[in-house]
């Protein structure tokens, strides 16, 4: 953790200082809108509505941060909970399986219209953990310590569901032969 990050949490639990916590937001609430709205499948009112309840929820439980990972895994940890919570309770709004990761290039210049569809058919299969854990780790650039964290599953576990989905994935798209 950055010295200013952590001189900002420092001012938050020992005056209440609610600017110290605004400048936090600041500057994590861009990387976690956009973290939530893949795993929402571009569902913007979703995506807010969770990051602020999970910035609410950062606020109140900021006590309990130990500081034995970044503030972004811990406040991504959060999110990835509100949003699994949302999954169970809002069904009708569930993410559609596998474009969160398609999703997360979306900023490059796009793929080929039929490896996106392929990528696409091919992610579906996968299981949800499976996608969080490639979507962590390579298209939010955690750690594999990080992404654990943030799953809340040990890091054995995080390095099998990337192993399995990449073999999965490599199997599924071993058939894809770009035409010139």
């Amino acid at each position: 953790m950055d010295t200013c990050e952590a001189d900002l949490i420092a001012r938050v639990l020992v005056r209440d200082d609610r600017h110290a916590f605004a400048e936090l937001v600041k500057l994590h609430q861009a990387a976690l809108r956009a973290f939530l709205r893949r795993l929402a499948h571009g569902d913007h009112a979703l995506a807010d509505d969770l990051a602020q309840e999970a910035f609410l929820e950062a606020y109140r439980k900021l006590s309990a941060y130990r500081g034995e990972a970044r503030f972004k895994t811990w406040l991504f940890g959060i999110a990835y909970n509100r949003f699994r919570q949302s999954l169970r309770t809002q069904r009708e709004k569930t993410v559609e399986p596998g474009q969160a990761l398609l999703d997360a290039g979306s900023e490059s210049p796009a793929p080929a219209a039929d490896l996106r569809q392929d990528l696409g058919e091919a992610l579906a299969t996968l299981r949800p953990e499976e996608q969080t854990a490639l979507q962590l780790c390579y298209g939010e650039g955690l750690s594999h310590e990080e992404a654990s964290r943030v799953m809340g599953c040990p890091i054995g576990t995080l390095k099998s569901l990337i192993l399995r989905a990449k073999q999965r994935l490599r199997g599924l798209l071993d058939a894809y032969s770009p035409t010139s």
